[in-house]
């Protein structure tokens, strides 16, 4: 018996479903940064930093901001961001795949500002955002390191703001501020709002000026400490309850229901090719899946209990309990908490069962007995055995008999 190798169709959809879309995205994205900072790094490399900037001491900062040296910062910072925000992809994190899309809309507006010369990174980078929306999916983790990087970046953004503005408006400030220095520390002291007292603004431009770094202050720290203690107090606390780490986001994974040989080899295939896993079996205690597994205890055949294991964003809900009659309560309920796009697939220990599972509606339904029983009778026979014949009768449909 030879039985046909998997085609070739097969074995591309497998390498591309394998491939770590997520690192060639992060590449591509730290390339239009660097793309859109050429012109300023060139410029930098041939006449200095202080050169290109127009900036030799605190007085020239006004004389920097007049001359379009906001544009110059502007596009300083937004390329750094990029950048930055390129090794948050490598962690396939959420809140890095977010603000990247935002930077990228500020790239290309910026490009497209400018005209002639910058279509070329225009038209890369509308075509890099549309891969990063169609790769969506792939972005779907809380990552304490992206969060990281969003605080660090959102904090020197603020700041740089801050004490740029604050030395345009320096001799608005009692004493007047004209070094960045004091403009760094009038900076900090307002974005905690700490405010000692010792500078005040004493216009109405400097005071509006003071309540905008105050009010983006409190917006940026806010949001920076959730960003990095969220990921960090959350699975610090799920690790207290259920003494491991669980997936903190679980989205276009792969629902697992049952213990079992079949469901413990599947588990090691699904994880060897890199797709994520949530196994729901009835006790937390003693079943046989890895300590670093997502696990969660509950009745998988309860629509709430899958609901909490994602069933509404997952891809497919496996029933593979060694229960035929609970495999179909499975399906049912995965009908009612599974999302638009989710897969039901119900396994029957009995051939004497399928009639009875089909009727519940999986799409897809397994026979391991089936298919060992005719493979061995064909086999004892000297008949032959082909793929078609391994699908139908591997998924449960009826074989013709031999003629």
């Amino acid at each position: 018996m030879r039985l046909p190798f998997r085609s070739v169709p097969a074995r591309c959809a497998r390498l591309v479903h394998r491939f770590p879309w997520h690192w060639l995205i992060a590449a591509l994205v730290a390339a239009d940064g660097y793309l859109f900072l050429r012109p300023l790094w060139q410029a930098i490399g041939s006449q200095g930093l202080l050169q290109t900037l127009q900036i030799r001491d605190g007085a020239g900062v006004a004389a920097f901001l007049d001359s379009g040296g906001i544009a110059q910062m502007s596009r300083l910072m937004l390329g750094l961001g990029v950048q930055v925000m390129a090794v948050g992809l490598l962690y396939r994190a959420r809140i890095a795949w977010t603000i990247t899309l935002l930077l990228l809309a500020a790239v290309g507006t910026v490009s497209l500002w400018h005209g002639q010369g910058h279509f070329g990174l225009l038209a890369y980078t509308a075509v890099l955002a549309g891969a990063l929306i169609g790769y969506w999916r792939h972005f779907d983790r809380a990552s304490l390191t992206a969060g990281s990087l969003f605080a660090a970046l959102s904090v020197l953004s603020l700041l740089v703001y801050a004490v740029f503005g604050v030395l345009y408006l320096g001799e608005e400030f009692s004493p007047p501020v004209r070094d960045p220095v004091t403009a760094l520390y009038f900076s900090i002291v307002s974005m905690s709002t700490v405010g000692y007292g010792d500078i005040g603004p004493k216009t109405d431009a400097a005071r509006l000026f003071t309540i905008s770094i105050i009010i983006l202050g409190i917006t940026v720290f806010a949001t920076s400490i959730s960003a990095v203690a969220g990921p960090l107090i959350g699975g610090n606390i799920r690790r207290l309850m259920h003494g491991r780490k669980p997936r903190t986001m679980r989205k276009n994974h792969i629902i697992l229901a049952g213990l079992g040989p079949l469901a413990e080899s599947l588990y090691g295939a699904l994880r060897q090719r890199g797709h994520d896993v949530t196994v729901i079996v009835p006790s937390a205690e003693g079943h046989p899946y890895p300590a670093d597994a997502d696990v969660l205890a509950g009745d998988a055949s309860e629509t709430g209990v899958l609901l909490q294991a994602g069933a509404a964003h997952a891809r497919y809900v496996l029933a593979l309990r060694q229960d035929d009659a609970e495999n179909a309560f499975i399906v049912m309920a995965g009908r009612e908490a599974g999302g638009p796009d989710t897969k039901l697939v119900a396994l029957a220990n009995s051939p004497q069962h399928l009639a009875k599972i089909r009727r519940v509606n999986p799409d897809i339904l397994i026979s391991p007995q089936a298919l060992g029983s005719e493979i061995l009778a064909r086999t004892l026979s000297g008949e032959s055995i082909d793929e078609a014949l391994i699908t139908r009768l591997l998924f449960g449909e009826k074989t013709p008999d031999p003629a």
